[in-house]
């Protein structure tokens, strides 16, 4: 009896844990569904009502690079619509000790903020109730989604890309060409090759995890100590015979440091290897994707032909004559990539080197906010490129005429590669590089002025 009586009581006690899961999962369910409705999706009808509308903020929350002009997530069409503003879902799984400080620095200056209604667009359906979803715990109200998928699918809308997008890679198109598909802008491609681009040996960084397949470039090979100035181009040309580099190559460049990433890539341009580009984000972007990093070592197969002129591409980086030159053009402008600190001569930059001030005539075109390694107003929080209309907007305060050619420097070329290479992306030129930076000039005991210009 006793037996019976437990046997009825444990069917009795299971039975009611199992109706409160299923009641747990059918809240669930429902409150899912409840977050789901809390944002209104508009229609395209609805949504080109309001492009022009100052109430309404059009927000794209995808991968940067779609918003950039790669076409992700198998749409057929890259690029973003006219006039909205880019707050990436990525983002907000940035790791970063000041996180929510540099989100809500991005909503400022994109104008996102409770008072307006905003719609976010997305083509997977996930990104966009992921900013909306942030937004929501932020306070905002007048929150709304939008398939862009309808939008792409329809020829007669237009959308708006990078017309040199292509200079910065994606991690899932690199991904692709490891498994040997040829994506957009690579189906001319020469011999695919990838660089892991950074400072020491490679116990430093690239043994501890690179991009598969990749070889390693130490910084010290193209800008050798004690100076650590661009080395002349024999040694140059020997970097790329070492390393199996040709001119008909395409090369991918990557690193745990976006800055030597950069720095190297601009120097193989500089060579003569005819089409390299960067991996967005660096390797942090790849490891985001949910890729993985290779710990073995490829050794690099020499060649002895570089197979084209060298330098192949000589206007790229201005000596300090050329510069000297052109500064009495009223068609150039030089850019100075530096924290506002060196800049007026407050701080040199650099352990090693004790000058401070600046070229005369050269304009302020912002950098890092922090140190000479840091590129915070071209970045977003994930490292990716920032919106180049928000660039833009820092050059024309400082009257810096992106229709003159553009000659960037900072103190020894690295942050003002990587600022060359978004001026590519965003179409621009005729631009170069005043490799030699503050560094070169100072040593040269050339003029320069400190304190804030007038």
């Amino acid at each position: 009896m006793k037996k019976s009586l437990w046997k009825i009581t444990t069917m009795v006690i299971a039975s009611v844990l199992i109706l409160s899961a299923c009641s747990a999962q059918d809240t669930k369910a429902d409150t899912d569904k409840e977050d789901s409705a809390a944002f209104k999706q508009i229609t395209t009808e609805e949504l080109e009502g309001k492009l022009n509308d100052s109430q309404w903020v059009i927000v794209d929350a995808r991968d940067t690079n779609a918003f950039n002009g790669w076409a992700l997530d198998g749409i057929k069409r890259g690029g973003h619509i006219a006039g909205a503003v880019d707050f990436s879902a990525n983002w907000l799984k940035a790791e970063s000790d000041s996180k929510d400080a540099l989100l809500q620095e991005a909503l400022a200056t994109k104008q996102i903020s409770a008072d307006k209604n905003i719609v976010i667009y997305d083509v997977n359906g996930k990104d966009a109730q992921d900013v909306a979803s942030y937004l929501a715990s932020k306070g905002f109200k007048n929150l709304h989604t939008y398939d862009y998928k309808e939008w792409l699918n329809d020829d007669s809308k237009d959308v708006v890309k990078y017309e040199g997008y292509k200079w910065i890679v994606p991690a899932a198109v690199v991904n692709d060409l490891l498994a040997g598909k040829k994506p957009e802008t690579f189906e001319n491609a020469g011999s695919i090759k990838m660089v892991e681009a950074s400072w020491g040996e490679p116990k430093e960084s690239y043994d501890k995890g690179h991009i598969p397949g990749a070889i390693h470039i130490n910084t010290d090979s193209i800008e050798p100590p004690p100076t650590w100035m661009l080395a002349d181009d024999a040694s140059l040309l020997k970097v790329m015979l070492d390393n199996g580099l040709s001119a008909k190559d395409t090369v991918i460049v990557s690193g745990e440091a976006q800055l030597a990433a950069y720095r190297v890539a601009l120097v193989l341009r500089y060579a003569g290897v005819q089409d390299v580009r960067v991996l967005n984000g660096g390797l942090s972007a790849w490891t985001q994707a949910g890729y993985e990093l290779e710990t073995t070592a490829n050794t690099p197969v020499s060649i002895t032909d570089f197979g084209g002129s060298f330098p192949g591409n000589p206007d790229l980086i201005d000596t300090i004559d050329e510069l000297k030159a052109s500064l009495t053009s009223d068609k150039f402008t030089l850019v100075d990539n530096r924290t506002w600190d060196e800049f007026i001569g407050k701080s040199s930059g650099y352990s090693y080197h004790d000058k401070m001030g600046r070229i005369p005539g050269a304009k302020f075109g912002y950098a890092g906010k922090t140190d000479s390694n840091s590129l915070d107003y071209y970045r977003n929080i994930d490292n990716t490129m920032r919106n180049f209309d928000e660039i833009l907007a820092l050059w024309n305060e400082n009257n810096i005429d992106s229709s003159n050619h553009l000659s960037f420097m900072c103190g020894s070329g690295w942050r003002a590669a990587e600022v060359l290479y978004y001026a590519n992306v965003a179409g621009l030129d005729n631009v170069s590089l005043y490799s030699d930076g503050w560094i070169g000039w100072s040593n040269a005991n050339l003029p320069s002025e400190s304190g804030e210009p007038k």
